[in-house]
């Protein structure tokens, strides 16, 4: 689906996958899901990742990365008929570490019902450069149904500048204080006597 589509899609279990080519020196990927409510997530409990990797309410959880041969692929599980009622929107973003989305690959973003398998959406985003972040798409409530909308919008700012804009806490690196200069003493000259 080109940038900026949509489609409906069931209110059901949803797999979105987010893949790649599997090429040496290529940078990891790692895919997140953000859930928002008027535009923001309400804590830092509504970003789903590989280290926080289900959502309290059931509705979103992370299920790792799988690389198989030429492919790696990392999954993440939407239930939307458990996306609770004020939530509005879920973003499916993902950042890349070691290089930019540029160098990524063969970049997707496909979204499969869970229980028969077959593909709902898929998105290839071609204009990948600098990017250290990517919203590669979204789930969004309108007039009572769930769409999907291919998103593709980067951030050279990395996960932190995208996570920023979302609401989420992120902790100010961590910067070592310069040490203060030890004084030397002055030798001191024996006493005369």
């Amino acid at each position: 689906m080109p940038k900026g589509s949509n489609t409906a899609v069931p209110t059901a279990a949803l797999r979105v996958e987010l893949g790649r080519r599997s090429t040496p020196g290529a940078p990891l990927t790692d895919a997140s899901a953000l859930l928002l409510v008027g535009g923001k997530v309400r804590s830092d409990a509504d970003f789903v990742f590989y280290n926080q990797p289900a959502h309290s309410s059931g509705a979103v959880r992370h299920e790792g990365k799988r690389d198989v041969g030429a492919e790696v692929t990392e999954s993440l599980l939407v239930d939307l008929a458990r996306v609770e009622p004020a939530v509005e929107t879920v973003v499916v973003a993902a950042s890349a570490d070691g290089g930019t989305f540029g160098q990524v690959p063969g970049l997707y973003i496909r979204v499969l019902d869970e229980r028969a398998g077959t593909e709902i959406a898929r998105f290839d985003p071609a204009d990948a450069g600098a990017e250290t972040a990517f919203v590669l798409g979204e789930f969004y409530r309108r007039q009572g149904a769930w769409k999907f909308r291919a998103v593709g919008q980067g951030y050279s700012s990395g996960l932190e500048g995208l996570a920023t804009d979302f609401g989420i806490t992120v902790d100010e690196p961590q910067h070592a204080a310069a040490a203060a200069p030890v004084p030397v003493a002055a030798p001191v000259a024996p006493p005369v006597t």
